[in-house]
């Protein structure tokens, strides 16, 4: 029973609802102009009990609303097969009108059968679909007989919204899942991850709607105070809360064999552990017949400690599973839901292995014997953990319905797909096993602009540095140039290259690939557009950031951030720059002005800095800043000592000053401790802001700073977040590496 029950702060989403609809703000005039034209009519079609118990809160809602919506029900599928409980009634106990009863199901219980369901489907929606003409079909979940609905109105020109599309599982429902959401129209999706995975996928932004799990919505009002009674009813009368488990294994497609050897496993364990269990019957997919023949064959139907089921109602197996003492199997609803209540799960196998799950699932992926499941159950049972906060807040319908009410039909019907900017690929075409999947990395600095072939792994395959020119003419043509000839150069070294790379000085758009301003150490870089000539050039997909951000792009990728939820990247060159990655994403900000950490203030009276303010760090401690103090040592005779000397031909800059601290010059020392503070205060003022669990230090000035830093910290800091770790990178080339990950996350179908 694939239910959804969801944690009390399910999402943490963000503000008031209309965050989730300020894309949609050009279609209040729509909603507007519905109030006074006819109803929307909606088709809700139902396959089963668990697809039933995420619909029946979205059917309630529109039902609600009679001066919006018709509201049509079609009920098919398992719905009507006695051996799975007839669930259809309770469709009738909630008061829907059942418009079209169909009876789809071809019995068997093996693969063929589930694609004579699929096809006698399809063969009998169209009917149905011309008799009810609705002008948009709301369809849930990974089922097959949700595939074959989805495909009927989409031939047939009716929109669909898809409830619960991105999510990823571990059977064959992750393709069946993925198909309907190329089909549908619309989506509605219940976590951050599920609407990432929608948008890598290419499907329309504007049409997807984070709400949360409709279910979790009836959850919150289903408080059922007498959950005793519930718990006498299905487990009989001796039984306590906490002292009994529930378990709901259903078979897995692609390998039906094992998932059945796996259940026979699962009944010897519970019936070794000999505590009072509620056995729920597996669903109508391929291998159920044979798990139905297990129970039978250990008598589990009239064993003494076992109750076993066909079908529970909704709101008392919400009951049942709140007030468990441990729940067993490989149903969604253990790895999701049930998380809810912070009763301990035991999921088994891989057909849930994707999910998103709190810390009450405990996975055994290979349950290949009895003792493994035996011991999962000594370790989970009558165990508490905290609720999770991943699948809803309890407000998905009011979500819904007013994504519903947006819905301009007379937009275009057909959908359109998203794809990263590309043109047509004219590369001659080669053996793909033999090559180096590999991105065209471009760092454009204050001093040096450099183009490097990087491989998936993080290799450097080969490097070009030339100066960067001073205007932008000369600039944007010795990029062009450059990467020219770098293609080239790839096809020979057997690299096939997926895109460009480009990290840059300044504030970045990277949605639209445009530098909107820099820094003066990279002159006439105002409103440059880098997409463009580049993907015209090289009929790539071409991606551009910050240079901050792609340093911190490295490190997630390559280096000590990599599986790091929260981390800062500082960067310390010509100036001073950073990236912040929270909950494994890439922090832009609202205005594409996130973690300009170098121009954070730690001084009211400190020196002029390159933004146009004073006090910054990068006023202190960039390459900037310590050749500037270079200089004044120079031209006042202090800054060289025994064992030194700066040619007449060579500029002094901060490795000379770094020379001369080495070599014992108490001035020079006495400046780079300076630097050193001011970077340590900004990482204080970092630690206090975001709270991250590791600051990674990057750039040839990181390793002068990092002791200085650590000292300001264990000073300064608030006790709380002294313990967080401060390091230098590891890595090479950070803007190259992090302006390849942006090509290589992307390609691979990873987000960025």
């Amino acid at each position: 029973m694939d239910i959804n029950v969801y944690a009390h702060h399910a999402l943490g989403l963000p503000g008031p609802h209309e965050l989730y609809f300020q894309n949609l703000s050009k279609r209040k005039q729509v909603m507007e102009k519905k109030e006074n034209n006819r109803k929307l009519r909606v088709c809700v079609a139902t396959c089963n009990r668990a697809d039933y118990s995420k619909l029946a809160p979205i059917m309630f809602g529109i039902k609600m609303e009679p001066e919006f919506f018709e509201l049509d029900v079609v009920v098919l599928g398992s719905h009507l097969i006695d051996d799975y409980g007839n669930t259809y009634r309770m469709i009738e106990q909630d008061d829907f009108d059942i418009n079209t009863r169909l009876h789809t199901i071809v019995r068997g219980e093996d693969e063929a059968a589930m694609v004579e369901s699929v096809g006698l489907a399809l063969v009998k929606l169209p009917d149905v679909l011309n008799r009810l003409k609705p002008d948009i079909m709301i369809v849930h979940g990974d089922r097959f007989d949700a595939l074959a609905l989805a495909t009927s109105a989409a031939l047939m020109n009716i929109r669909i919204l898809h409830i619960e599309g991105g999510e990823v599982s571990g059977t064959i429902d992750d393709s069946i899942r993925h198909a309907i959401t190329k089909l549908a129209h619309y989506h509605v999706c219940c976590t951050r991850s599920a609407e990432q995975h929608l948008i890598s996928m290419c499907e329309d932004h504007d049409r997807i709607l984070l709400a949360g799990c409709p279910s979790y919505d009836k959850l919150l009002s289903a408080k059922n105070k007498d959950y005793m009674s519930i718990i006498r009813m299905w487990l009989g009368d001796d039984v306590k809360p906490k002292d009994y488990i529930v378990a709901l294994q259903h078979p897995v497609t692609t390998d039906i064999k094992h998932s059945i050897k796996m259940f026979e496993l699962t009944l010897d364990a519970l019936t070794s552990f000999n505590k009072r269990t509620l056995v729920l019957f597996p669903n109508i997919d391929a291998g159920s017949k044979e798990m139905v023949r297990v129970m039978r064959k250990k008598g589990i139907e009239h064993h003494p400690n076992f109750r076993a089921v066909k079908h529970v109602p909704f709101d008392q197996f919400i009951q049942l599973v709140a007030h468990a003492g441990c729940m067993i199997g490989n149903s969604s609803c253990g790895v999701r839901e049930v998380g809810a209540f912070g009763t301990p799960v035991i999921n088994l196998g891989t057909r849930q292995i994707g999910r998103e799950t709190g810390e009450n699932v405990l996975h055994v992926r290979d349950a290949d014997t009895q003792d493994k499941i035996l011991q999962a159950l000594h370790l989970q049972f009558g165990k508490q953990y905290p609720c999770s906060k991943i699948y809803g807040d309890g407000n998905a319908v009011p979500r819904i319905l007013k994504f519903l009410k947006s819905i301009d039909l007379q937009e275009p019907l057909q959908k359109k797909f998203c794809f990263p900017p590309v043109k047509d690929n004219i590369s001659q075409d080669i053996d793909h096993i033999l090559e180096t999947l590999s991105a065209l990395a471009v760092d454009l600095g204050g001093t040096n602009l450099r183009v490097a072939i990087v491989s998936m792994k993080g290799e450097i395959v080969k490097k070009y540095t030339q100066f960067n020119p001073k205007t932008y003419e000369e600039r944007i043509n010795l990029i062009l140039q450059m990467c020219v000839e770098a293609a080239a150069e790839a096809v020979k070294l057997n690299c096939r290259i997926l895109g460009v790379g480009i990290s840059t000085g300044g504030r970045v758009n990277p949605r639209e690939g445009i530098v909107l301003h820099s820094t003066k150490l990279i002159q006439e870089w105002n409103s440059v557009d880098l997409r463009s000539p580049l993907s015209d050039t090289l009929h790539l997909p071409v991606w551009v950031d910050n240079d901050g951000n792609c340093a911190a792009l490295a490190e997630r990728k390559f280096g000590q951030g990599k599986g790091l939820e929260n981390f800062v990247t500082l960067i310390t060159g010509t100036g001073i720059g950073g990236g912040i990655i929270h909950q494994h994403e890439l922090i832009h900000g609202s205005s594409f002005c996130a973690a300009e950490l170098g121009h954070i203030v730690v001084s009211l009276d400190g020196p002029d800095c390159s933004c146009g303010s004073h006090g910054c760090i990068e006023a202190y401690a960039s390459g900037m800043a310590l050749q500037r103090e270079a200089k004044k040592l120079h031209d006042e005779d202090q800054l060289l000592v025994e064992g030194m000397s700066v040619p007449k031909d060579e500029a002094v800059g901060a490795l000379h000053l770094i020379q001369a601290a080495k070599l014992g010059n108490a001035k020079a020392q006495s400046i780079l401790r300076t630097a050193g503070t001011a970077l340590g205060l900004g990482v204080v003022n970092i630690l206090h802001t975001m709270n991250p669990s590791l600051v990674i230090l990057s750039g040839v000035l990181a390793s002068h700073y990092i002791h200085t830093v650590k000292d300001v910290i264990r000073q300064q800091a608030l006790s709380s977040v002294q313990d967080v770790d401060v390091v230098v990178s590891d890595l090479v080339e950070p803007a190259l590496l992090g302006a390849a990950s942006m090509v290589l996350d992307y390609t691979t179908r990873r987000i960025y």
